[in-house]
């Protein structure tokens, strides 16, 4: 599976996407190959058809699945967990919501290193920084 998901995020990122998430799991009588994307910019229907199109010729080219599958290619999703820094540098600029261990923060996302991550509070009206050790959570928002 990981020389398959080595292949993925080769072709996803030659297309300027990036690869979040993918899994190969059975649904009923059907095994599914599902493709999560992302990019700086929202992803749209448009681009999950592209990236659905590309991918489906490099896997009939390579045809790395023996069993019968479905390609599924979809958004990260709006509010999408980030797992690592660099998921954390390209969602700068960007409003997310962080619950640490003792609270909860929701602002624009000013900067992000290994050791902390730099947020403009809105509510504060302030820019505050929160060690990566006291966050259990941190995803994009979306403002309502």
């Amino acid at each position: 599976m990981e020389e398959l998901k080595a292949i993925i995020k080769k072709e996803v990122e030659l297309m300027g996407y990036f690869l979040y998430n993918l899994n190969f799991n059975k649904r009923g009588k059907d095994h599914v190959l599902s493709i999560e994307i992302d990019q700086v910019e929202p992803i749209g229907i448009d681009d999950c058809v592209k990236v659905s199109e590309q991918l489906s010729e490099k896997l009939d080219e390579l045809n790395p699945i023996d069993d019968a599958y479905m390609l599924e290619v979809t958004s990260a999703g709006a509010e999408h967990e980030l797992r690592n820094l660099e998921e954390l540098k390209r969602a700068e600029g960007k409003l997310v919501h962080i619950k640490t261990i003792e609270q909860t923060f929701k602002g624009i996302l000013v900067s992000a290193t290994e050791a902390s991550v730099e947020i403009l509070d809105k509510q504060l009206g302030k820019t505050i920084t929160i060690f990566q050790s006291d966050i259990e959570n941190i995803r994009l928002a979306i403002d309502f």
